[in-house]
């Protein structure tokens, strides 16, 4: 595949068609709209969350809140114990879980869906630190983390402008057909998995996004995060999943995000909330629950055993996490093995 980068194909003009908006996402997997979301709303949001950061001590201390100077002394990302100790903070706000709700985003969810559309309940947030390059976002395919339904879609908007430099989405149009899960290996970023490139063709597809902007695409499209290679900014955006109301759910989109990293329960992240509105609203429905599939992760543990006893430091990085983040589970104990085994870790408790 190539490495040019050529502008998304801006989707207005079919705003008012809905039959234009499934054509269009039949055929190349994504729309993308220009100011589709209330940009007012996105930046009081905005201040929400960075306010939460700025407590967490991942900004810099007497710079404007919502301008995001980040400390990158405490960079860390998804998966890291310390990640979640700010994070869990963000899956707390009301402002941020309702978001997922707001009456322009459902109704063009509603529009790609044709029918009846269901906000999963597992909305995300996603904090990318500054000069943290290793740690992007690889190159990927949503269904192998959110599974369910090969007919989810992906609804991405950054909470502030988001030029290139400070690492927006890239897409690879079409990609999503034929519609297969494509070969996923291990990486560093959130989620793990990576479709290598030799496996791709195409080019990929960017902007210089703007606040209000809002990127939606189909759960098999092949896209990645840019790095954020600004000095000293964080990158903030919704990552959140819709679906039509019947079709499958799997059984972990109806959790906290990351609460498999440390606890969090509904109850508590409702703990603070002025409205009931969108609280376990999915309990009304008859959803169609099916488990999560683990093979993924499994091959990719496999995987990074392997790459550690080559010397890859990525995988060191990897295990050494299990090892700080569960060092009781089986994987834990298997990192240790691994670690101790191959001289990187002292044996000892």
């Amino acid at each position: 595949m190539t490495a040019a980068v050529r502008p998304l194909r801006i989707s207005n003009d079919i705003l008012g068609n809905p039959d234009q908006i499934r054509h269009r996402v039949a055929d190349e997997g994504y729309v993308f709209f220009k100011g589709l979301q209330s940009a007012d709303r996105l930046r009081s949001l905005r201040h929400d969350i960075m306010s939460v950061l700025m407590a967490g001590g991942w900004l810099q201390p007497d710079t404007p809140v919502d301008d995001g100077i980040a400390n990158v002394d405490a960079q860390c990302t998804e998966g890291d114990p310390e990640y979640t100790d700010v994070y869990h903070q963000v899956q707390r706000l009301e402002s941020f879980h309702t978001s997922g709700h707001w009456p322009e985003v459902m109704a063009i969810m509603e529009k790609v869906i044709g029918g009846p559309v269901l906000p999963q309940p597992q909305k995300i947030c996603r904090l990318w630190f500054p000069r943290y390059t290793q740690h992007t976002t690889p190159t990927h395919q949503d269904f192998v983390h959110f599974q369910g339904s090969y007919d989810t879609y992906t609804c991405w908007a950054p909470v502030g402008d988001c030029p290139i430099e400070l690492g927006g989405l890239a897409v690879l149009p079409g990609s999503h057909r034929p519609e297969q899960i494509k070969p996923h290996h291990f990486a560093l970023g959130a989620g793990l998995l990576a479709i290598h490139d030799d496996d791709l063709e195409g080019e990929w597809y960017t902007t210089d996004y703007e606040i209000g902007d809002t990127l939606i695409f189909h759960s098999l499209l092949v896209h990645r995060a840019l790095p954020n290679l600004t000095p000293d900014r964080m990158r903030v955006s919704l990552d959140n999943r819709y679906q039509s109301i019947d079709i499958p759910i799997a059984e972990h989109m109806l959790l906290p995000h990351l609460s498999g990293v440390a606890p969090l329960e509904w109850d508590e992240v409702y703990a603070n909330w002025q409205s009931e509105e969108f609280q376990n609203y999915w309990q009304e429905r008859d959803l169609n629950v099916v488990p999560k599939q683990e093979q993924w992760l499994e091959q990719i543990f496999e995987e990074v055993v392997a790459l550690v006893r080559q010397g890859d430091e990525a995988g060191t990085h990897h295990l050494r996490r299990f090892v700080r983040r569960e060092p009781d589970s089986d994987r834990g104990r298997i990192a240790r093995e691994v670690l101790v085994e191959t001289g990187l870790l002292e044996d000892g408790p």
